[in-house]
């Protein structure tokens, strides 16, 4: 469904020429959910942007549903549904005025425009405001609004960038719980953007990670987590002068790696985190160690772009 060959965007700024994509080569299939991951600045949205022709390529090439991106970008719009981190309602108009006006747009007969703006009310918790004025929505509310008008001509492709933004946790689980819907029932290809790495891991098949405008590491969340040195291990001392000795015992382990004392706590990656444990239990207390504690922590998507870049996701998205 996308194909992208030497994708690259630059921008001519007062400081000279920037590179915010640089020859990305992306496939997504069709019924996938990609997800785009990487710390502000690193390319996604440019990327996204172009894939929706908001943007012009400065080179490569690119087909969206079989249409060329640069050559046919009406046939483009017509096949995907877009939504953008900014608003894209009306504030003129009321809720279901505005998804009729929408689907209008997409040449639905006004009966049918009407009939699929009531069921994406209802799919979407907008229930209750078909007849508030847009402008007095919460954010929260607007942004359903604003997925409800991207999907509402069954688009087999759509492109979320950054969709749960402003939203709360209940409201992030329904949205994520109807993109899920969608695939399963339509087939639909879903590339999105998100600064969530909860989301990244569950809601996508496939994660793509871009830093500085390039593609770094493509994989399923498993894949890529299989990058990281295994499982975080974290044993709570009842003392932190028994530190230097616990870090002594955990060097010491099969296959420990980056062990760390902090404080009254010793952190290390071990593969196989869980049946690793009764033996830390075990080693500490023949070395006269006694802990409060011990916890296991599977690699996350946060800690495989440290493994890759030396820096955290999570930095850059606070940044």
């Amino acid at each position: 469904m996308i194909r992208t060959r030497s994708l690259t965007r630059t921008f001519r700024t007062d400081h000279g020429t920037v590179e915010a994509v640089r020859g990305i080569d992306l496939d997504v299939a069709e019924g996938e959910a990609v997800a785009l991951l990487g710390p502000n600045g690193a390319g996604k949205s440019t990327t996204l942007r172009m894939l929706t022709t908001l943007l012009p390529l400065t080179r490569g090439t690119a087909t969206v549903a079989g249409h060329d991106v640069a050559r046919d970008p009406v046939a483009v719009r017509r096949r995907i549904g877009s939504i953008g981190q900014g608003n894209g309602s009306f504030d003129g108009l009321r809720v279901l005025e505005e998804l009729t006006a929408q689907a209008r747009l997409y040449g639905l007969p006004r009966r049918a425009a009407r009939r699929r703006g009531e069921e994406l009310v209802a799919e979407l918790e907008l229930t209750g405001l078909a007849d508030r004025d847009v402008a007095t929505l919460s954010g929260g509310q607007r942004r359903r609004l604003d997925l409800a008008m991207g999907l509402v001509h069954r688009p087999p492709v759509v492109f979320l960038d950054e969709p749960s933004s402003g939203l709360d946790p209940h409201s992030r689980a329904h949205l994520w719980a109807h993109v899920a819907r969608m695939q399963a029932e339509q087939g639909t290809t879903v590339v999105l953007t998100t600064h969530y790495l909860d989301e990244a891991d569950t809601a996508a098949d496939r994660v793509v990670v871009v830093d500085h405008g390039e593609i770094i590491a493509d994989g399923t969340p498993d894949q890529l987590k299989g990058k990281v040195s295994g499982d975080l291990v974290t044993v709570e001392l009842a003392d932190a002068a028994d530190a230097p000795t616990a870090s002594g015992v955990a060097a010491r382990l099969p296959g420990a790696q980056d062990v760390e004392p902090a404080g009254d706590v010793v952190r290390f990656r071990v593969a196989g985190g869980d049946t690793v444990t009764p033996q830390v239990v075990r080693a500490m207390d023949a070395a006269g160690v006694r802990l409060r504690g011990t916890r296991v922590q599977r690699p996350t998507l946060d800690d495989v772009f440290l493994t890759l870049t030396g820096r955290s996701l999570r930095d850059g998205a606070a940044a």
